[in-house]
């Protein structure tokens, strides 16, 4: 998929991106994922960073009050290890699945490549960005260079490292006679996406001296500890111990490094907050042993967290188009705008349609019903995430099965699909529209064919009736009063025959002129 030209002019380029993370179990989680699809991404930064959970301490024996927390104390460190290298582990793991991987895919990074963009950013306290670090450095450089396409900084942890580059950039260049421009620069090509604000510095510093930067709040339930609370019935069973041994903890060298209920691991050894290590016992029992019981505890092998798989999942370049835009949604979930500022955007705030009869199936929905409750009750204020969810796991386990086989023949892989006239379509009102696929299964399997709308997405208030849309060949009619330059959003999917079926999609987006 990486670099695959798609008719109508579009490129599936790498995005770019820098991932700023602390060492909790769910940060190295996401990193695994992140480096099973490193050949999709163009990683320019790994970096340690802090935030009101983990820091590291100054090394000096400063102590930091920790003000309404559960342990209120001042601590020298919190959750942070001696020699933290969480990030290293994970690369090492890679290198050594990495000529496999390279077997089933192209683009693949070399572990030295990775390894070489690994820093320290500020990680001495929660929300300290008083001095300069190596991970502010290269963010600053990053952010600096002739390139002008968007940076996606991932901030998986608190914000403190990004606000420190900025701040650098500020001081270097503020009385410069082109800081204007340059700040103009930096903030169209700097695009922040973080899980909640994780220390100050969001608030404090990067929203009222950088107004401009593109901000996607990507904090939900669905990907993280709360994923029992809003997954669908197909995604719920992805979360249990054994689909995660299946596919997951006993695929290789990064499959046994990911994290899950009674593994006997902890991040940091005595943490009083980290009980996901141990299992059979209560709540009670849990407390009685001294530990701040946060979540119920879940049985052995069971799911606890990638909460900041969120910031990664839509950079993915799967066809569903979603890193250009956070209005039009894919596997991380869509976004609307919110009033924080002029271009600040939360997946939280935006509300897909339960459809009628919701099946299990993650993308079989029009988006043409009124919400409401999902399964249980459950609310459906998450449905733009968990519609996607079984897919994306579905693609998770053929990758760590990937990690595992150099026989190209041995594994699934990704049908190949293109869409005629192209993926960007302008039709004028009460135009009919043709849209025609072409798939085809590189391990020579059968491919299905679905279309749908992704109602939300677009920008026109319309239910289109979509005639052939489980054929090679779709047509609608535009309304006869549709508004010039609104926007409708239809999306193929091809999906191969496989045990464990793999999604190549497309999105075509039909502007009225």
């Amino acid at each position: 998929m990486t670099g695959e030209q798609v008719p109508g002019g579009a490129t599936n380029r790498r995005p770019r991106t820098i991932i700023t993370a602390d060492p909790e179990l769910d940060d190295l989680n996401s990193m695994i994922r992140l480096l099973l699809y490193s050949n999709e991404l163009t990683i320019e930064g790994l970096i340690y960073a802090s935030s009101r959970f983990h820091w590291k301490g100054d090394g000096a024996g400063t102590t930091f009050f920790l003000p309404d927390r559960e342990y209120d104390a001042p601590q020298t460190s919190w959750r942070w290890a001696p020699g933290e290298r969480f990030l290293d582990d994970a690369i090492d793991a890679y290198a050594l699945v990495h000529e496999n991987l390279a077997r089933h895919a192209p683009g693949y990074p070399r572990p030295e490549e990775l390894r070489a963009v690994v820093r320290a950013g500020n990680v001495a306290f929660e929300g300290d960005m008083s001095e300069e670090t190596a991970g502010s450095r290269l963010i600053a450089e990053v952010l600096l260079d002739d390139g002008t396409e968007p940076v996606y900084l991932q901030n998986w942890a608190g914000t403190s490292t990004v606000a420190r580059a900025l701040l650098s950039i500020e001081e270097r260049h503020a009385e410069s006679a082109d800081w204007a421009a340059t700040k103009a620069a930096i903030s169209r090509k700097a695009v922040i996406l973080k899980f909640a604000s994780q220390d100050g510095t969001y608030d404090d510093y990067i929203r009222p001296a950088w107004p401009d930067i593109r901000v996607v709040d990507v904090a939900v339930h669905a990907w993280g500890y709360g994923a029992r609370s809003v997954a669908l019935p197909e995604g719920s069973a992805m979360l249990g111990a054994g689909w995660m041994r299946r596919n997951v903890t006993e695929r290789g060298p990064l499959g046994a490094l990911y994290r899950v209920w009674g593994d006997g691991r902890q991040m940091v050894p005595g943490d009083p907050t980290d009980y996901f290590h141990l299992s059979g016992l209560s709540r009670e029992e849990l407390t009685a042993e001294g530990y701040w019981v946060w979540i119920d505890p879940s049985p052995a092998g069971e799911w606890i967290s990638e909460g900041d798989t969120t910031n990664l999942l839509n950079l993915i370049p799967n066809g569903l188009r979603s890193h250009e835009h956070p209005s039009y949604g894919g596997w991380g979930g869509r976004a609307e705008r919110t009033d924080e500022g002029p271009d600040t955007w939360s997946v939280a705030a935006a509300k897909d349609a339960l459809p009628e009869g919701v099946a299990s199936d993650p993308g079989a929905s029009g988006g043409t019903a009124s919400g409401g409750t999902g399964f249980g009750g459950v609310p459906s204020d998450e449905y733009s995430v968990t519609r996607w969810f079984a897919q994306a796991q579905r693609d998770f386990a053929t990758r760590l099965h990937w990690s595992v086989t150099s026989d190209y023949g041995a594994a699934n892989h990704h049908p190949v699909l293109s869409v005629h006239p192209g993926v960007d379509v302008a039709a004028a009102a009460g135009s009919r529209v043709v849209l025609r696929a072409s798939a085809e299964d590189p391990d020579g399997g059968a491919v299905t064919l679905r279309w749908w709308q992704y109602r939300e997405a677009g920008t026109l208030p319309v239910a289109l009736e979509l005639d052939g849309s489980d054929t090679a060949e779709v047509a609608f009619t535009l309304p006869p009063d549709a508004a010039a330059g609104g926007t409708v959003h239809v999306v193929v999917e091809a999906r191969d025959g496989a045990e464990v079926p793999l999604v190549t999609y497309r999105r075509v987006i039909v502007t009225v002129h």
